[in-house]
């Protein structure tokens, strides 16, 4: 089966965190810059959306319920309750609490669920104007029933997250970076040690940023790259791209195993204009399919 590449969704202005939601057999994401929440029904094709008080960063369902959410709007960390419905209105159910209160031009730019429902997440630093970032103010959190808890600081653009249980190794990028982290990571206290990079973009001539990121059961990470109109699958044991995948739009932001099968690809991307317009299909959400691999199944966030 050869690869193909499908458009779903219209395009948006700045597409992330794609989640596929078993349960629901829906793929959740957000638009950062138009404060959207957003799903998708492949199956349907229907795609709905509402509109938060902030920019919102991610979106992940709560385990065990139909209708809460886990969201990062600006810097706080707040449960939602939304029906799934187009403009729906939104109820704020908790605040989980607030970051970076001491670096107030940050935000919160992308959060995943690690293997037990822990939330990862993380800040980025002001972005004035457009593709000019304040280095270095972001940083790394967890929340769990132990609180918010900060696993690393020094952070320009915090962004993709995987976790390959058999390697005891959490993935993450520092988008502006250029590389590719890996972490010793304890499945059972959710604390990562010994940082290692498994992945120099320069050296292997990838122009563009590490963005968003999954892995498949394969244990190889499939990393959207910024400004490079592509996914790449990468070995991190050899730190070698096994495949190229293009996407017909050039700011690649994330990505995500979906479908009933966990065999489809699913791609965010964004149409932000940094240097030159971002015509449709950029911005777009797409679906991948024929890639030959399964990813693990999202894992929603377990409320503390």
């Amino acid at each position: 089966m050869s690869v193909s590449v499908q458009k779903i969704v219209d395009p948006v202005v700045l597409g992330e965190g794609p989640h596929w939601d078993d349960k629901q057999q829906a793929l959740y994401f957000v638009d950062i810059n138009m404060k959207t929440i957003n799903k998708y029904v492949p199956t349907t094709g229907e795609h709905t959306k509402t509109t938060l008080d902030g920019r919102v960063g991610f979106i992940l369902p709560v385990d065990g319920t139909d209708d809460q959410f886990v969201v990062g709007v600006e810097r706080k960390f707040l449960v939602i309750q939304w029906d799934g419905k187009d403009g729906s209105t939104v109820k704020v159910v908790k605040e989980l609490g607030e970051v970076d209160q001491d670096v107030p031009t940050t935000r919160i730019n992308d959060g995943k669920a690690d293997p037990k429902g822990r939330l990862f997440a993380g800040t980025m630093g002001c972005e004035d104007p457009p593709g000019n970032f304040d280095m270095e103010k972001g940083s790394l959190f967890r929340v769990d029933r132990r609180g918010i808890v900060k696993m690393c600081s020094g952070i320009s653009i915090s962004n993709g997250l995987a976790w390959d249980l058999r390697e005891k190794a959490m993935y993450y990028n520092d988008s502006l970076e250029s590389k590719i982290r890996r972490y010793d990571y304890d499945v059972d206290t959710g604390d990562i040690s010994n940082l290692k990079y498994v992945f120099d973009l320069k050296k292997n001539n990838i122009d563009g940023l590490a963005d968003g990121m999954t892995i498949d059961t394969d244990g190889n990470i499939w990393v959207a790259i910024f400004n490079g109109s592509c996914v790449l699958k990468i070995d991190p044991k050899a730190g070698t791209v096994l495949q190229r995948v293009p996407i017909p739009a050039k700011q690649v932001t994330s990505v995500t195993f979906g479908g009933p099968n966990l065999d489809v690809l699913f791609v965010t991307t964004a149409s932000m204009f940094i240097t030159e317009e971002q015509k449709p299909p950029c911005g777009s959400t797409f679906m991948v399919f024929g890639l030959g691999v399964k990813g693990h199944p999202n894992v929603n966030f377990k409320l503390p």
